[in-house]
């Protein structure tokens, strides 16, 4: 069922509830589709619908879990040069798994801080989870951008949502 932001929910409720309604429209985005077309480089920098996914589980634990001084995964990858690649070797399951993860790490961070707790980011700026919910949004929607044009471009599909 596609999650709708609540018409009358509290702030955090509601930014919480667009965050979740863009990240499984980027997850549906890879329904049906074989490994070959979730690596396959569809635009002339090489983006993919893996390799999107692989960055916003990687920025997810960024913003909500390393900037709040929370306990992230190690990586197996650079994330500052190859969060946006997929090699041969890394498997599409453990790819989705991954930001699954990262998914759940920070939704951890989302229920247990206040909107104004205030953490560090990767370039010393101080932010306010309400900040990061907000930019997290807009990141997710941008890249779910995408892989509505590189879905489209693989097979035609488009639309942002199953709706139900």
């Amino acid at each position: 069922m596609t999650k709708i932001v609540p018409y009358t929910g509290g702030e955090k409720e509601s930014l919480r509830a667009s965050l979740d309604r863009h990240r499984d429209a980027v997850l549906w985005k890879l329904d049906g589709l074989d490994d070959e077309a979730l690596r396959r480089p569809m635009t002339p920098s090489g983006t993919t619908l893996l390799g999107l996914v692989k960055h916003l589980a990687t920025v997810e634990y960024g913003w909500f879990c390393t900037a709040f001084g929370r306990e992230t995964e190690p990586f197996w990858f650079d994330p500052s040069t190859e969060d946006m690649s997929v090699g041969p070797d890394e498997a599409t399951a453990d790819i989705v798994e991954f930001y699954g993860r990262a998914r759940a790490a920070a939704d951890s961070a989302i229920e247990e801080l206040r909107l104004d707790a205030l953490g560090t980011s990767w370039n010393g700026n101080t932010v306010s989870m309400r900040w990061v919910l907000i930019h997290m949004i807009e990141d997710t929607v941008r890249h779910a951008g995408h892989m509505d044009i590189v879905r489209e471009l693989i097979d035609g599909a488009t639309g942002d949502h199953l709706w139900d």
